[in-house]
């Protein structure tokens, strides 16, 4: 239990868990403004991340400091205290925003992945909040690899074309086939009501199914940095990018820059 909310699975051991009752309904109606007023105003980030031509799977990142409902839920929501507890930081700041939607009708699977080798941040304290708005039942929801973020870095690919644009090709281990031997794996997910969410690290293999029914599945999702995080400049283009990041930050250095404010500290948890 964490401040009175039920927890499923252990953080520390799988890599993932369920926060049942995690978000206050008012909380859950702005996460669902936010996420209408991110598919109004799309940023130049966004993309159409399916290709089957049924449906839509549309994606946006880094609009806090532009749709006051995103800064809003990230500040007020309590989900930084949340990862602040599950990852055992002293502080949490958050790394970014992330919307994703699935339309009605929209097969397209998210591919087995692991977020973090696509980042431009190394270190082990760091935790994703999937917050959906809508009802997920098990077929659509999040599925991840127990254990699985305390193993390697896999090769991050694109998920359309599976092309390497990221690590050079050879540079980490590959995906193990998780879709094709799944009895090799322990995998674990839940279904998910407005006010649950699903807390993992960045380095959980991870990946969800379509939404086939006529039901459309919306989630905000919160990336949280904890007291190791340190900037990890890439020559390439990260996902997201952070352009000029580096000519501010040096590599190695904490993650104390205005893009990534401070949401949560223990002391202030403390004294509050």
């Amino acid at each position: 239990m964490i401040w009175g909310v039920r927890v499923e699975g252990d953080f520390q051991r799988d890599g993932a868990v369920c926060v049942r009752g995690a978000v206050a309904p008012e909380h859950v109606e702005l996460a669902r403004r936010a996420i209408e007023a991110n598919l109004a105003d799309l940023s130049p980030l966004a993309k159409r991340a399916s290709d089957t031509g049924d449906g839509a799977f549309i994606e946006d990142f880094c609009n806090w400091s532009r749709l006051p409902d995103i800064e809003r839920f990230a500040v007020e929501s309590g989900a930084a205290a949340i990862a602040g507890e599950l990852m055992g930081a002293g502080t949490v700041r958050l790394y970014h925003d992330h919307v994703l939607v699935k339309e009605p009708g929209t097969r397209q699977r998210t591919p087995w992945h692991q977020d973090q080798p696509y980042y431009n941040v190394d270190g082990r304290q760091n935790a994703s909040m999937w917050f959906p708005v809508d009802p997920v039942p098990l077929a659509s929801t999040l599925q991840f690899v127990a254990g699985s973020h305390l193993g390697p870095w896999f090769m991050p690919r694109s998920f359309l074309d599976d092309r390497a644009k990221w690590f050079p090709e050879g540079s980490l281990a590959e995906l193990p086939d998780v879709a094709g031997r799944p009895d090799g794996h322990r995998i674990v997910g839940w279904a998910l009501e407005p006010g649950d969410a699903v807390f993992f690290h960045m380095l959980t293999l991870h990946a969800a199914g379509g939404v086939p029914g006529p039901h459309r599945r919306r989630v905000l999702s919160l990336r949280f940095l904890g007291d190791d995080i340190v900037h990890a400049p890439r020559p390439w283009a990260t996902s997201p990018p952070f352009p000029g990041l580096v000519d501010e930050l040096a590599p190695g250095a904490p993650m104390d820059h205005p893009l990534f404010p401070v949401l949560w500290t223990r002391t202030r948890e403390m004294i509050g």
